[in-house]
């Protein structure tokens, strides 16, 4: 049985149009995310089989596998909720997201500047990969990370709450090559109720991560 499965999306095709064409979601979801998922599976059972045959060869290329579809299964599964068709703006008290809202100011000084910041981020992550706002538990802090191929250059513990996927998938069909107007545009379909959930969610398991016995 496979260990990993695409969920289903939360919303229709047409859901995010026109920031999001009902093409890009559906090739996104249904081949890209689908494809992680596939790979994920199918490197588990590659490795259950080296185990078995105390064969470790490919070893390096496994992991490595495993680490990109995993990582690219668990981002777009983030992704898809991150957004709305209802969305955008910013967190807001009045919006049962001041929790957020005060973390975002407190972490990056006040919302255009943690905008400009993860707008740049995401836009100018070299080939492919993401602009990431996640929970750092060590400081308890709010911090932007680039994603550079799925899983390279990641806090070690931090949570991702918040993510922009900056692959030409996500965005070619509809934009061509101006990714920062996709970036832009990203902005007017964010989920800001997700977000909010996701960084109290962190916030209770940060202890988790156990820095010394």
């Amino acid at each position: 049985m496979a260990t990993y499965t695409l969920p289903e999306l939360p919303y229709d095709y047409a859901a995010l149009a026109p920031v999001i064409s009902p093409e890009i979601i559906e090739l996104h979801h249904d081949k890209h995310h689908a494809a992680y998922v596939k790979g994920a599976n199918d490197t588990l059972e590659q490795l259950a089989e080296a185990r078995d045959k105390d064969q470790w060869g490919s070893i390096n290329g496994l992991e490595k596998n495993l680490a990109f579809h995993l990582s690219g299964h668990i981002l777009h599964s983030i992704y898809w909720h991150n957004m709305t068709g209802d969305g955008g703006g910013e967190p807001l008290e009045k919006d049962g997201v001041g929790e957020l809202a005060d973390a975002i100011a407190e972490s990056f000084g006040s919302f255009a500047k943690f905008k400009a910041q993860l707008t740049k981020a995401s836009a100018t992550t070299q080939g492919s990969g993401w602009g990431v706002l996640a929970y750092e538990p060590v400081t308890g802090r709010l911090i932007v990370e680039q994603i550079y191929d799925h899983q390279g250059n990641v806090g070690q513990g931090s949570v991702p709450i918040l993510v922009f996927d900056a692959w030409e998938h996500a965005f070619y069909l509809q934009y061509k090559n101006q990714k920062v107007d996709f970036i832009e545009a990203m902005w007017q379909v964010v989920n800001w109720q997700d977000v909010a959930k996701r960084y109290a969610s962190a916030k209770q398991r940060a202890n988790n991560l156990l820095l010394a016995p």
